[in-house]
């Protein structure tokens, strides 16, 4: 992989980070999601969320190499199916937080291994996510640099590693702020609701 690597185009991979890094700043579902884990449960479950999002990316990462993610786009069920649960996932999360109890928010009684849960989860049940591999990573492969799935692999690693700088950086911006503003718990709670019902719409109607 060493090989494929050295053989890869240094001015395609460049122009593959640049996009990268602009489509992880445009404010998406995932910077929500971690922005929402933040203010739910503080800094560091905001970049919990994020790394929980990593992995779920690596997953489908790993899925579009194999194949799986052409399979999903070919059969247009699967894709509905995966798409609902995400959503309902999502609406599960917006009840929860908006009955939670603000003082036990604001004791830090939420763990970091739930955000990191909700992240691998919400990530992996996002059929979006296994598409856009599937159709942004092939415009920078070359057959002539190694093997297309070690390619795959490459960028995979460097789209992920630089997608979570950003979404744990927004993730613990939104953790400090709620620390900031930890008076207004109940407010918060309401609003990290309002967020988690909002990414649920837009999984199933987008």
């Amino acid at each position: 992989m060493i090989e494929t690597f050295l053989n890869m185009d240094t001015g395609l991979i460049l122009a593959f980070v640049s996009a990268g890094i602009l489509l992880n700043l445009t404010p998406g579902a995932d910077v929500a999601f971690a922005m929402a884990s933040g203010m739910s449960g503080g800094p560091k479950s905001g970049i919990a969320a994020a790394f929980g999002i990593t992995l779920g990316g690596l997953t489908h990462m790993l899925l579009a190499v194999v194949g799986l993610s052409a399979a999903l786009k070919a059969v247009p069920h699967a894709y509905d199916v995966i798409r609902y649960l995400g959503a309902g996932y999502l609406l599960y999360l917006a009840y929860k937080s908006w009955n939670s109890d603000p003082q036990a928010s604001a004791t830090g009684e939420n763990s970091l291994y739930p955000a990191l849960k909700r992240g691998i989860i919400t990530n992996i049940l996002n059929p979006k996510v296994a598409l856009f591999f599937l159709a942004f990573f092939p415009q920078f492969i070359r057959p002539e640099a190694g093997p297309a799935w070690q390619q795959m692999l490459i960028l995979g690693l460097i789209f992920n590693i630089n997608g979570f700088i950003i979404t744990s950086a927004y993730g613990a911006f939104a953790g400090l702020a709620r620390n900031t503003l930890s008076r207004f718990g109940g407010t918060l709670n309401k609003l990290t609701s309002i967020i988690f019902g909002g990414l649920a719409a837009r999984l199933i109607w987008e």
